[in-house]
């Protein structure tokens, strides 16, 4: 029988992404001290098995730079690795960007693109008053460390941007969907722009008028070529999601705004609260064990970053009060959210 303690189940379908997106990192990881193939073997990643079109696991990808994060040191590693990471760096997808007519066709193209880049993942782009963002986040509920992969995500986004406007372009507002970290001035530093923490979703917010700017590389017939070639060497989509994964990934996005109802979730999903119960027994679960679970992982993420408060940490999981946490996470652990986090010192 399944308990809040145990791991969940783990999706059948393994979201994947094209190892383009490691372009680099073996050096970069050199340069800050790191061993990349240690990192790489630890992340479970053979670096002599990446090509530019060769899928990897999307759970080891965010892996391998929280990973390298832990061994360098240096907590910021995917901020700074993504601030260099040029667009054609990212294989195909980033080829498609710049060689577009504008800006503007530089990022619709990119978003209708990306699945093929990347699974288990919502790219958009959405307005709002007078300004537009471009949106990342993603969606598979299992990959609960990845705010190196935001950060390094967004700076490899951003150059997009510069490379219309030149290396000066900086973002009105950057958004981050994970807690403020204990470095984050540097954030603001690299995009040179507000960041706010806590966010729906990961992103760069931007004037409308800009993607009106042409790409200095624009190339039509170039880009039919690469449209086209993307869709038959890119990552062929998986099956539908299951409603476990769906629910989990519902979880992770909501919680801090208070621990949402089987209705709730039913109302947020689209899907009739019965189907979700009937779904979750066949793989062996209740929907409140998807919530202790999912609220346990999160906690003992949030715990190794020992700059939140144990009382942020009880409200990003929502609870209303840090009495309930310490009480949860004791029964989950058999040793409270403090005794648990000095043991990791």
């Amino acid at each position: 029988m399944a308990t809040a303690a145990t791991d969940l189940t783990q999706s059948a379908h393994a979201a994947s992404v094209l190892a383009s997106a490691t372009t680099g990192a073996e050096r970069f990881f050199s340069r800050n001290g790191g061993d990349p193939d240690s990192i790489f073997g630890r992340s479970g990643i053979d670096p002599e098995n990446v090509g530019p079109t060769t899928n990897i696991s999307l759970k080891s990808y965010c892996t391998l730079f929280e990973t390298a994060a832990a061994v360098t040191g240096n907590d910021n590693i995917g901020l700074w690795f993504g601030q260099q990471f040029g667009p054609t760096d990212l294989g195909l997808i980033g080829y498609v960007a710049v060689h577009s007519q504008t800006l503007g066709d530089g990022l619709r193209n990119f978003v209708e693109l990306f699945p093929y880049h990347q699974q288990e993942t919502e790219m958009s782009l959405t307005g709002h008053k007078d300004l537009l963002s471009l949106n990342y986040r993603i969606r598979d509920g299992e990959i609960i460390e990845r705010r190196q992969d935001a950060e390094l995500s967004l700076g490899m986004f951003c150059n997009i941007f510069r490379h219309g406007f030149g290396a000066g372009w900086t973002p009105e507002e950057v958004h981050f969907e994970h807690p403020k970290p204990a470095s984050w001035q540097e954030h603001e530093q690299a995009f040179q722009a507000p960041v706010f923490f806590n966010q729906r979703a990961n992103s760069l917010v931007f004037r409308p008028e800009q993607t009106d700017t042409p790409m200095p590389t624009a190339d039509p017939r170039l880009l039919m070529i690469l449209r086209k070639c993307i869709r038959q060497v890119g990552i062929q989509q998986v099956g539908p999601r299951t409603v476990p994964d769906q629910i989990k990934d519902y979880l992770v996005k909501t919680l801090s705004d208070g621990c949402p109802t089987l209705d709730h979730a039913a109302q947020a999903l689209f899907i009739p609260a019965w189907t979700i119960q009937r779904r979750l027994e066949e793989a062996g679960l209740t929907y409140s064990e998807v919530v202790e679970g999912t609220r346990r992982e999160l906690a003992l993420s949030y715990l190794r970053q020992q700059h939140i408060p144990l009382t942020e940490i009880a409200f990003l999981l929502g609870y209303s009060e840090l009495s309930a946490f310490s009480r949860a996470f004791t029964r989950w652990m058999g040793c409270s959210p403090s005794q648990y986090r000095r043991n990791l010192s």
